[in-house]
């Protein structure tokens, strides 16, 4: 009986691969979704067609562990990746118009990447990718100032609820950075991060100092201010104010 060779094989692949209609879209700007929130993912045939009879998968990383897949009419939730079994569904509304939405629900860290939207039948594929970040930010931002000593006094500066990790350090009234004395962050339950920074200033200093802290992501920055008199012991003439900023993220 004839073996036919494994190279044969891949060739004869290749070459039926030449006949098979390919399409390929990449949305240019990230989809940017609240930690914890829901996310929608949209895409669609063009032009617009029938998708009711093909295969529709929804993968990030790696073809062969769908987020989401659809074939011959069913959901096969079976072969979805064990991460998104209970947290994915995919609306059909507009199927007969070969537009599909995938929504993922309780969005975590894990969520941010390259989702793959891959539709297929027999002589034809098309495949739309979408980056997706997860992000949040927070206006809640302190500073506490500690009993000021012969020495000076240590300003402490205080935010929680942002995600990813942000950009957080000290300026002086002419928007300068000076170096932090510490730095921490923690995370809780929720995948927030909260951040504290510190800040030794000398006794028989007349200082402004602000703590700044930005989202990369969303370019959104908050920062809150205070000034600091000559004296520490004057504290009635301590005066603090707050003042919030946010940028569109840049296309």
């Amino acid at each position: 009986q004839y073996k036919r060779d494994s190279r044969y094989t891949q060739v004869s692949h290749f070459l039926h691969m030449l006949w098979v209609s390919v399409h390929f879209q990449l949305l240019k700007n990230p989809v940017l979704v609240p930690l914890g929130g829901n996310l929608e993912l949209s895409c669609q045939l063009s032009p617009p067609q029938q998708a009711k009879h093909m295969e529709i998968r929804w993968f990030k990383n790696r073809y062969s562990e769908p987020v989401y897949l659809y074939r011959n009419g069913k959901d096969l939730l079976g072969e979805i990746v064990y991460k998104y079994v209970e947290r994915t569904e995919l609306l059909k509304d507009d199927i007969g118009k070969g537009k599909v939405t995938l929504r993922i629900f309780k969005v975590t860290s894990i969520d941010s990447g390259s989702y793959h939207c891959f539709f297929k039948d027999d002589k034809f594929y098309e495949e739309h990718i979408i980056d997706v970040k997860v992000t949040a930010t927070s206006s809640d931002i302190q500073i506490l100032m500690n009993p000021p000593n012969i020495t000076g006094v240590r300003l402490e500066c205080h935010s929680g609820g942002w995600f990813p990790k942000p950009h957080m350090e000290w300026r002086d009234s002419k928007g300068e950075y000076i170096p932090a004395t510490s730095k921490s962050h923690s995370q809780d339950e929720n995948e927030f991060f909260n951040m504290t920074m510190d800040l030794f200033i000398k006794s028989n200093t007349h200082w402004s100092a602000t703590c700044y802290i930005q989202n990369f992501v969303t370019c959104q920055e908050e920062s809150i201010s205070i000034v600091l008199p000559g004296k520490m012991c004057i504290l009635s003439s301590l005066t603090a104010t707050l003042t919030h900023t946010c940028y569109s993220t840049p296309s």
